[in-house]
């Protein structure tokens, strides 16, 4: 099989080179050198940077944007960028993943399981991810796995259903840490997507051939702190200055917002929503802490933008709306993945427990309503998981997915709150505590229904 010959292959570090590797080379060749790795033994041990501490409080720090790396600019000014093909399909209604995607997301879920579970508690008190996690994410590719291979990625074609299968499984590992790791493919998936040729050859090389600063920190921030926010409605505003445009406004719940070198930033442009490539060295933008219920581990920040100026050719994509609302779609695609995994986490902690609990001189489980309360979590588990499958396949194919992607937000917002809710519940007293994970999973499961943005497939 070539996927097998890929990891004899040779390319940089031991990864397949670009000529030989399939899709998944890269992330299974990953995963041989983060298995012999000591980063496993690290992981979760070590304590967080004083300044990660300072995030658990809302004014914990107040900075103006690191500057970070310098992307020089290069391409061809105005030439529309190189696009992934959408996924062939033989017209059989069948959501199995492939042989490809299965080694996938094998690989995914060991990381999720060895990495991300035991870091899980700590990253949430701290509000941080920690680095050692972030960095064996990068040792299996995860940050470019949207990116088409002819610009240096894996994505051979549209990769949405690999996209959901890798946020369910690190989301299965801990969702807060999930969106840590996921926040700088977003962007780079983004600027596959929609950037121009100048855009993906200025940006996109920082994903694909980091340096020994690893991956940029980057996020998508698309919501704001408004009551009865509606994201295709931006309240920040780009007003254009000659050939530049002045952005103002305020981004709430950004990921790894102190980290970040590279900003997606949602604004109104002539009464249009529209997506701004905005760097971190920018004059103008300022970083507050802004730590929330759940997804504490992604360190959620408050993104200021105060005259901020941006040449025209920053704008990522269509100005006529359709390009951030296709991003918002796909954002929502990529909370509802993160809801299958947390909510798969859920029901695999809770089965084992009700059928070892003792009350009464048997196990919980032998109550009806406990049975039946744990099968409908399954029942509602399987069904999120089938209709927000079916929305990533049409996606991946190129075609219209926009009722599909509504009722996954729909059912996986909703039934993910009430598997979460059942867990607690089904613990009882121990649902309460932080001693059992599952109190943990049930605030990161509210984030579905109200985070816009951050992740995207």
């Amino acid at each position: 099989m070539s996927l097998i010959n890929n990891l004899k292959g040779g390319g940089r570090h031991g990864i397949p080179s670009a000529e030989s590797r399939d899709p998944m080379g890269y992330l299974i060749a990953g995963l041989s050198r983060f298995a012999q790795s000591d980063l496993l033994d690290r992981i979760g041990l070590r304590k967080q940077t004083e300044q990660a501490v300072f995030t658990t409080t809302s004014n914990g720090f107040k900075v103006v944007a690191a500057a970070g790396r310098q992307f020089k600019k290069t391409g061809s000014k105005g030439k529309q960028g190189k696009r992934a093909p959408g996924a062939s399909s033989d017209g059989v209604f069948d959501l199995t993943p492939t042989e490809d995607e299965q080694m996938l997301v094998d690989v995914v879920s060991e990381y999720a399981d060895e990495a991300l579970r035991p870091a899980a508690a700590e990253a949430n008190e701290a509000c941080a991810a920690p680095q050692e996690v972030l960095a064996a994410s990068l040792e299996i590719g995860i940050p470019i796995l949207g990116v088409p291979d002819e610009l240096g990625g894996i994505a051979e074609s549209r990769s949405a259903i690999a996209g959901t299968l890798v946020a369910e499984a690190l989301a299965h590992g801990d969702m807060g840490l999930a969106v840590a790791v996921l926040s700088p493919g977003a962007v780079a998936t983004a600027i596959g997507l929609w950037g121009t040729d100048e855009q993906q050859q200025t940006y996109l090389p920082a994903f694909t051939e980091p340096t020994d600063a690893g991956v940029p920190a980057a996020a998508l921030a698309l919501a704001e702190p408004a009551v009865l926010f509606d994201v295709l409605t931006p309240a920040t505003t780009g007003v254009r200055t000659g050939d530049e445009i002045v952005l103002n406004g305020t981004k709430a719940l950004v990921a790894r917002g102190a980290d970040a070198e590279l900003f997606i930033v949602g604004a109104s442009l002539e009464g249009k929503p529209v997506l701004f490539l905005v760097e971190s060295s920018t004059p103008g933008l300022t970083i507050e802490g802004d730590p929330a219920m759940g997804v504490r581990a992604a360190g959620l920040t408050t993104l200021r933008l105060e005259d901020v100026r941006v040449p025209a050719d920053a704008i990522l994509g269509d100005t006529d709306g359709s390009t951030y609302t296709e991003c918002v779609r796909l954002s929502r695609l990529a909370w509802c993945a993160l809801a299958i995994g947390t909510a798969q986490a859920v029901l695999d902690y809770v089965t084992p427990y009700v059928k070892e609990r003792q009350a009464f001189g048997e196990p919980i489980a032998h109550r009806q309503s406990v049975a039946f309360m744990v099968a409908d979590m399954a029942i509602e588990l399987q069904a999120m998981r089938l209709i927000t499958y079916k929305a990533a396949s049409r996606v991946a194919r190129g075609k219209d997915a926009t009722r599909e992607i509504a009722l996954a937000r729909k059912i996986c917002a909703d039934k993910g709150m009430r598997i979460g809710n059942d867990g607690v519940q089904l613990l009882g007293g121990h649902g309460f505590v932080k001693e059992h994970p599952v109190e943990r999973w049930y605030r990161d499961l509210r984030a579905v229904g109200v985070m816009e943005g951050t992740v995207l497939v």
